[in-house]
């Protein structure tokens, strides 16, 4: 839902700075991920902690943070080589999108 509600505000000015837009919703889809599975909003630990209340918050946490840092990876690896993100979008559309 909050990328519903920011991507009207940020696409304007992101085209008109010549952003790849794929690129650019790739990436904050990760980022939005990597948001919901650590704190300090973490929903989807919070989801995790009621299916299985027997498990403590803190292993928890300590297990999602393999995960967080495969993200940072991925969104490093992803700003140093776009082409990453657009490789399959081309290959099937063409460079132009047509």
């Amino acid at each position: 839902s909050i990328i519903l509600m920011t991507a009207p505000i940020i696409l304007p000015p992101l085209r008109a700075a010549n952003f790849d837009i794929i690129w650019f919703g790739v990436v904050m889809t990760i980022v939005m991920e990597m948001g919901l599975i650590h704190p300090p909003v973490g929903l989807n630990i919070f989801v995790i902690r009621n299916v299985a209340p027997d498990i403590p918050l803190r292993d928890v946490i300590w297990g999602t943070l393999p995960f967080v840092l495969l993200m940072m990876l991925a969104v490093l690896l992803l700003c140093i080589f776009p082409g990453i993100s657009t490789g399959l979008p081309d290959l099937v559309m063409g460079p132009d999108g047509r």
